[in-house]
């Protein structure tokens, strides 16, 4: 899955790793100020994840923001065995249930975006049927200018998009408001993957509108 189905003006901000334990708080803090809803794919590995637990997990239990699975430690899982590939999804989807109380499943992000038919096998044998990919990047798995960042948004923020980011580096929370205003001026309703796939009768705020108002009801068919 690279792209939301069917046409629409939904954007699907995903969001992976969580390296850097301050990003994750303040891309977090993003989402409790404005609204906007995001996938974060987690790696459980990092300290990030515990240490942002207060903030984080009423966001979780509201549903404003979705929790997938991206393998415990980030390994290419084309490169390694199908016992360490399991693992790797097995633990991490433990980590999240004992932290959060969510079940990623069927949704997983292979790391890299590297998978073939023997992890596709494994993982579904787990329940992650659905390897979620992307259809635009924000490049920021690396440090980048904060530049670059919008330049990267103006290109990828476009009805029906899934766009990958990263809570890796600092650059990307210093331009919130700048992602804001193109998702606003473009009239995206941002949204993550239960809200498409899973529950189409949310609501989907778009950022910077009232705190107490929310825009019209979802109302995407989806055949799965």
């Amino acid at each position: 899955m690279t792209k939301i189905p069917g046409t629409g003006d939904l954007l699907a901000l995903t969001l992976d790793d969580g390296v850097n334990s301050e990003v994750v708080r303040l891309y977090t803090q993003f989402a409790k100020d404005t609204g906007i809803r995001l996938t974060y794919f987690v790696n459980g590995v990092y300290d990030s994840w515990t240490e942002n637990t207060a903030i984080l997990r009423p966001l979780v239990d509201s549903g404003q923001i979705q929790l997938g699975n991206h393998t415990w430690s980030h390994p290419d899982l084309t490169t390694v065995s199908k016992s360490r590939i399991a693992d790797e999804l097995t633990q991490n989807d433990k980590f999240l249930r004992q932290t959060y109380g969510v079940d990623a499943r069927p949704y997983f992000r292979p790391p890299y975006g590297k998978h073939n038919d023997t992890v596709d096998s494994v993982a579904a044998d787990l329940g992650h049927t659905v390897p979620t990919l992307w259809f635009g990047s924000l490049s920021d798995s690396t440090q980048i200018t904060e530049d670059y960042i919008v330049q990267m948004a103006n290109q990828y923020f476009n009805p029906q998009a899934i766009v990958i980011g990263h809570l890796n580096y600092v650059p990307v929370t210093h331009v919130y408001p700048k992602l804001v205003d193109i998702i606003r001026d473009r009239k995206l309703r941002t949204v993550n993957l239960n809200d498409v796939f899973v529950n189409p009768e949310n609501p989907a705020k778009r950022p910077g509108s009232d705190a107490d108002s929310v825009d019209e009801v979802i109302k995407l068919q989806i055949t799965r």
